[in-house]
């Protein structure tokens, strides 16, 4: 409890990450991260997915919970969490294609497995793979029709790595910046922006 009063204490300076990285090109660009690990839960060994959606590089929507299933391989799992996290992807997309926003496609979705890439972008099967839900298959349908593009991301560079795991000091100062910033940080970048943005009408 008293580790917690004092995260809580540190950090009460600190809100939601709300800059737009560029906002001088007329599509709107959505970039995703996902992320599991493999069997964490030591009673049912269920895995633990995440993912992170950024919206002109702003953290919109983000998950952690726990599979239905147990996955019989890393792979498995991060693709199921890739499949996942693939359906909140279009449904964000229908959204602001119905309020008339221009959506960049194909969407990036970035990814620490190799053995996931595979899966989503070959539809072979084998004994493997062959036992993997259908409602998980789809994913390849939008790498097919260029609406998803696959990237492979080292894992200490997978910013949704602290969502499906115990996050040690390292993780949470590395990922921080990624999500939220300081409230003096704030005013100073408001504060230039200002200016910048004087200095330009001058």
């Amino acid at each position: 409890m008293k580790r917690v009063t004092k995260f809580v204490l540190d950090t009460r300076g600190y809100g939601l990450k709300i800059f737009p990285s560029d906002m001088s090109n007329s599509h709107w660009k959505i970039t995703v991260y996902t992320d599991s690990d493999w069997a964490g839960d030591k009673d049912n060994r269920r895995s633990v997915s995440g993912f992170v959606l950024y919206l002109m590089g702003v953290p919109i929507m983000w998950r952690s919970r726990q599979l239905t299933g147990v996955s019989l391989s890393s792979s498995e799992a991060e693709y199921i969490a890739l499949s996942e996290a693939a359906k909140e992807i279009q449904f964000m997309y229908q959204l602001m294609t119905t309020m008339g926003l221009k959506v960049a496609t194909p969407i990036t979705v970035y990814v620490d497995n190799v053995g996931a890439m595979f899966m989503a972008e070959n539809v072979s099967t084998s004994q493997r793979t062959r036992h993997i839900d259908i409602r998980w298959a789809y994913v390849r349908e939008f790498l097919e029709n260029k609406f998803l593009k696959i990237v492979f991301v080292k894992s200490e560079e997978n910013l949704s790595d602290g969502m499906t795991k115990n996050t040690s000091s390292d993780v949470y100062e590395r990922h921080t910046p990624n999500y939220v910033i300081d409230n003096e940080d704030f005013l100073k970048s408001t504060s230039a922006r200002t200016e910048t943005g004087r200095v330009s009408r001058e």
